[in-house]
């Protein structure tokens, strides 16, 4: 099981939490998604199998924007 932390920018209220949460929560793979508007940031919990480019990707398909870390 691994665990990542995703910048993400544009979240402003609950309703986005729960849209990131359940869009990444419907992954197979995926085991646990918490989603924090006041820090903008989601922590993953996943299978080893589950690519983190997806993860990023489903978000941003969502309408928000991953911030990458240099």
């Amino acid at each position: 099981m691994s665990e990542k932390v995703i910048n993400v920018k544009g979240m402003m209220c609950n309703g986005c939490e729960n849209r990131i949460k359940n869009a990444l929560g419907s992954m197979e793979g995926v085991k646990e998604v918490t989603a924090d508007h006041n820090t903008g940031k989601v922590t993953v919990k996943y299978e080893d199998n589950v690519e983190v480019n997806a993860l990023e990707q489903k978000i941003e398909d969502i309408g928000f924007e991953v911030v990458k870390e240099d």
